[in-house]
């Protein structure tokens, strides 16, 4: 197991290592001392910390991952990874880093969970994995203990610059420059062995310009590589001949030099692309962002990658380039000072815009040939468009960390919101339509809370509202109903100011979903009743008989049979005028069972054959099959067993049928289950005589069922991105 977190920690320094000889042989001593605990006969609470301390560009990750290479074999749970601070400096939070980790471990996280939720979670699945965990460029100590492992047999490798102050047993080791033999040898691999023969000199002061930190060095092997004739000791004079900058800090004067070496001598719109790859969201490129941020084509775009992987200014690995978290403060300050504002945010924007039309083709590439949406995008370049859904699958896979950054900067940035609620409901649309939104229930929440901080920020009621519906169903879906109801109490308050009647329709059902998750019947039916009497205003029949179906549900749960009798034949009455005969079949099957409770078999065991009839008209197999079951069951509680033995085997033998040709429908689940898209019990949640349980609130309680999203059925199947994307977001 070897993970990547969305940070780019894979974006280290790569290549040759040199040095570091001494370090590398404390950590691996540090790994076989005893503890503490060790000594006195106690079992160690958590695993041991290392700590690789050092300024950035010191060569500090490529110990760590060197040491990492070295004690990988010794812990059978494999190598995890994750970076905790982004290039541009931001430190990553922790809930963030979490989601990576569980991700990759196959854990599936809660999607709207806290950090501690999520840290403990973390710490729950790592016990017993024997897993060494990298953590690189921490920026302080509350982001390494919210994540260390409550197992012995775990080994965490933290990088970062400082103590890590509260977190006891820290084995801490300093690393500085390269000392000047391992420094020389670095240069060699860039400029040739002739070179630095013949002036030995030279390259040690070179070295000493540099401070010996590899992060300078590999720039200016990579500036002398690309001049074959120019000696090393031209090098040194012009390193000595740059200004000093006296808003750098004395220590990272030496990394600020080499880059200024090189950034000067590249054309001007290489230099311009190269200060410009500090808006890469993530500090992740590819010659499709490259392109867009510098205004040229692709392939332009992709030599100049190339040629600054050279010089030593970006990292590569595979199709996607890693900008240095060390470089990104010294682009931002040339860019400052070269580039006009209008300059940097057209680039911003040409960035934003591009990831907006690939994220359109990407989702469209789930879409049949001929679909309005494979339509739309085949006037788009070339380069933006997929061949199949499996190759925009990859594609959204690779690019989602630096994508779901680009969502959070543009939005946290304020000036382009249109672009950046355009980007959120393209991203939203296609991680929905290659993972499906449970799946990608973790991605959508933070962004869905990215369109209602824009909503409120803009003053935008609607999408305000959208954003809590999406916000509310996913919270339901985890359980966490009392947060549900307030996220949906706030969507009916913005879609009253908005005028929008969908989103008070979806509201009040879905408020009415979450007092029913929350055991309050009454309160349920009450706001049921309110949705309904906004849709038969607007006269929405098929969301009537919906409703009417719903409230059916709560006063089943309430044991108010004689209301919930009439609420399903009202749902019946509904479906018929629609012409829905699926959905009237499983009304009357619901009507049937509320019979059943009130004691009523003989009716029950009428309307339920009825409901068999519709589902035969319907050409629905598995209903009838699953109506079928339902109807066994009765006739045992009537006392007809051999009546109840046929209906079975005439069930099973639709079931047969069924999953030997595929065909038939597949609206009801096996067996007796989801008679109905209401979320009312199913026959699997009935007690075994009619009259048990009469108020049905240990069934409801205990069943374990839910309307998911608490926001109706009818939406579910469009998921979390429907309210966002269906009010325009």
């Amino acid at each position: 197991m070897d993970a990547v977190g969305r940070t780019g920690a894979s974006f280290g320094s790569p290549g040759p290592f040199f040095g570091r000889q001494r370090e590398l042989a404390s950590l691996l001593a540090d790994v076989e001392r005893a503890g503490l605990d060790t000594i006195a006969g106690r079992k160690a609470p958590r695993a041991r910390v290392l700590l690789i301390a050092g300024r950035p560009g010191s060569g500090r990750s490529a110990l760590a991952r060197r040491l990492v290479s070295r004690l990988a074999g010794r812990y059978p749970g494999g190598v995890l990874r994750a970076g905790l601070t982004e290039p541009g400096g931001r430190a990553v939070p922790t809930d963030e880093t979490a989601r990576e980790l569980l991700g990759t471990l196959g854990v599936a996280a809660p999607p709207g969970a806290g950090e501690d939720e999520l840290s403990q979670l973390v710490r729950e699945s790592l016990a017993g994995r024997g897993i060494l965990l990298l953590l690189d460029d921490a920026a302080d100590a509350e982001q390494v203990d919210a994540l260390l492992p409550d197992d012995p047999d775990c080994l965490l490798v933290v990088v970062g610059s400082g103590p890590l102050t509260g977190i006891p047993g820290v084995r801490p080791c300093t690393v500085a420059g390269l000392d000047p033999k391992a420094a020389i040898e670095l240069l060699t691999t860039y400029t040739g062995s002739v070179r630095i023969t013949v002036d030995p000199q030279a390259a040690e002061s070179v070295a000493e310009e540099c401070a010996g930190q590899p992060a300078a060095m590999v720039m200016v092997g990579g500036w002398l590589a690309a001049r074959p004739q120019v000696s090393v000791a031209d090098a040194t004079r012009q390193l000595r001949a740059l200004p000093e900058d006296d808003e750098v800090p004395q220590a990272a004067r030496p990394v600020s030099r080499a880059f200024r070496l090189v950034h000067d001598s590249l054309p001007t719109a290489a230099a311009r692309l190269l200060r410009l790859l500090a808006l890469a969201p993530a500090g992740i490129v590819d010659a499709q962002i490259a392109s867009a941020v510098g205004g040229c084509s692709p392939d332009e775009a992709h030599r100049a990658l190339e040629g600054f992987v050279a010089l030593g200014v970006l990292h590569r690995e595979g199709p996607l380039y890693g900008v240095p978290g060390v470089l990104v403060p010294l682009m931002r300050a040339l860019s400052e000072t070269h580039d006009k504002p209008g300059e940097v945010q057209l680039a911003r924007a040409r960035t934003l815009e591009r990831a907006v039309r690939q994220l359109q083709s990407c989702r469209a590439a789930t879409e049949p040939e001929g679909s309005p949406a494979r339509t739309a995008v085949e006037s788009l370049p070339r380069p933006l468009r997929f061949p199949d859904a499996p190759a925009a699958a990859a594609w959204l896979e690779l690019r989602r960390p630096g994508l779901l950054a680009a969502a959070r900067m543009a939005v946290e940035d304020g000036e382009l919101d249109t672009l950046a609620r355009r980007l959120v409901a393209a991203l939203v649309r296609a991680l929905a339509a290659h993972r499906g939104t449970d799946a990608a229930a973790g991605d959508l929440y933070p962004l869905h809370q990215l369109v209602l901080d824009v909503a409120e920020r803009r003053e935008l009621p609607r999408e305000a509202a959208a954003a809590l519906l999406n916000l509310g169903d996913l919270d339901a879906r985890t359980g966490r109903n009392d947060d549900a109801l307030a996220r949906y109490r706030a969507a009916l308050d913005a879609g009253r100011r908005a005028g929008d009647p969908y989103a008070v329709c979806r509201a009040m059902e879905s408020v009415g979903g979450a007092w029913q998750e929350l055991g309050d019947w009454q309160r349920a039916a009450d706001w049921y009743g309110r949705a309904l009497a906004q849709r038969q205003t607007r006269g929405e029949r098929a969301d009537e008989a919906r409703l009417y179906g719903r409230l059916g549900t709560a006063h089943t749960y309430a044991g108010r049979y004689g209301e919930a009798l009439r609420c399903w034949r009202a749902a019946v009455a509904g479906y018929r005028r629609t012409g829905d005969l699926p959905s009237q079949a499983r009304a009357l099957s619901e009507a049937a069972r509320v019979q059943e409770y009130a004691g009523r078999p003989e009716e029950s065991l009428r309307t339920c054959r009825e409901a068999v009839e519709w589902a035969r008209q319907a050409g629905d197999v598995r209903l009838q099959a699953a109506l079928r079951l339902r109807l066994a069951d009765t006739l045992d509680r009537l006392g007809d067993p051999a009546s109840a033995r046929l209906q079975r085997s005439g069930a099973e033998r639709l079931l047969e049928t069924v999953d030997g040709d595929g065909a038939g429908g597949g609206t009801a689940p096996e067996g007796a289950r989801g008679a109905g898209p209401e979320p009312g019990p199913s026959a699997a949640d009935a007690p075994a005589e009619g009259s048990a349980d009469p108020a049905g609130e240990r069934r409801a309680r205990g069943s374990g069922r839910r309307a998911p999203g608490g926001g109706g059925t009818g939406t579910e199947g469009a998921g979390v991105a429907r309210g966002a994307i269906g009010h325009g977001v």
